[in-house]
């Protein structure tokens, strides 16, 4: 009888004879997979993370398809009890270590998404704040406060959203987006800076028509834009999924934004990402910035209006 040889990452080799499923081979070779329905195809304990070799595994049964659908698996995730080996090699881990594990998969505080389990995207982030803020809440009422950011927040959603893009986060007076969730990385860059554009003109028209006008003052925002590969997924908190993006790309677009000040520029993307875009229709030039945390002198492209061109109030 034919056997083949499963890796688990980081915890040995298992040799699995076609009549046998991953559970029963990983068992008897002592990597402890969970199992609490017993290999039966209803707890969705054994679940393993396919990293090589998906090729060699047999197809879904209806049993784990059955679950898959009802607990949106992500196609790289396999029920070890149902899933038996045709060739190699196969490479994957265990996706629960210890007990610990065990609600953050499988009960009320485990996400309903696929994107439970992390994965590697290439996407284009954005950092938004409002500009010097701080004193207008020193000298407004908390209504007025609450009043502007939530009124320059829903229009922002509606741009960014608008261009395809998802609001990944909000903290304070800032936004934190991303794009290209279901586009390659000139298509996403472009939509980023066109949804960035889009605020910046609405923001103009809020300025002169509404915020001179109710409060006497100015609203200014500047914005950070970059891209690269990122890790994504979701954690459930208070009840509801809530997607991560992180990463070194995500740091960079934070600090990108942290020098529109710098700069003296409302829009400021890396000149990498400036290399995914139309010249003629995004006409810049690149200049030098420090960034904090990151070593040397980073390539930026401002893209957007000077804050000393403004005059003031």
């Amino acid at each position: 009888m034919e056997k083949h040889s499963i890796e688990f990452t980081k915890e040995g080799c298992v040799l699995v004879s076609d009549e046998a499923n991953l559970l029963d081979a990983s068992l008897a070779a002592g990597i402890p997979l969970y199992h609490v329905c017993g290999g039966k195809g209803k707890c969705s304990t054994c679940r393993v993370l396919v990293h090589e070799g998906a090729n060699y595994l047999t197809p879904p049964t209806e049993r784990e398809e059955a679950l898959r659908q009802r607990m949106h698996f992500p196609p790289d995730v396999r029920l070890a009890c149902q899933t038996c080996a045709t060739g190699g090699p196969v490479r994957l881990s265990r996706i629960l270590r210890d007990e610990s594990d065990m609600g953050l998969y499988v009960g009320p505080f485990a996400g309903s998404s696929t994107q439970q389990i992390g994965e590697e995207r290439d996407l284009v982030l954005l950092f938004l704040d409002i500009r010097n803020f701080t004193p207008f809440i020193e000298r407004h009422l908390a209504f007025d406060v609450i009043h502007i950011v939530r009124k320059l927040f829903t229009i922002f959603q509606e741009l960014i959203e608008g261009h395809d893009g998802r609001i990944i986060e909000t903290a304070g007076d800032g936004i934190y987006a991303a794009f290209g969730f279901d586009a390659e990385r000139p298509a996403a860059a472009t939509a980023a800076v066109r949804a960035s554009r889009a605020m910046l003109d609405e923001l103009v028209k809020l300025n002169e028509s509404y915020f001179r006008v109710h409060f006497n003052h100015r609203v200014e925002i500047g914005i950070g834009i970059h891209l690269g590969r990122v890790i994504m997924g979701s954690i459930r908190i208070a009840g509801s999924d809530r997607l991560l993006v992180m990463g070194y790309p995500v740091n960079i677009a934070a600090r990108l934004q942290d020098a529109t000040k710098t700069v003296d520029n409302d829009l400021l993307v890396s000149a990498e990402l400036y290399g995914y875009l139309d010249p003629s229709v995004y006409a810049g030039a690149a200049t030098t910035v420090a960034l904090k945390g990151v070593g040397g002198d980073f390539q930026v492209v401002p893209l957007g209006t000077p804050y000393s061109d403004r005059s003031p109030m």
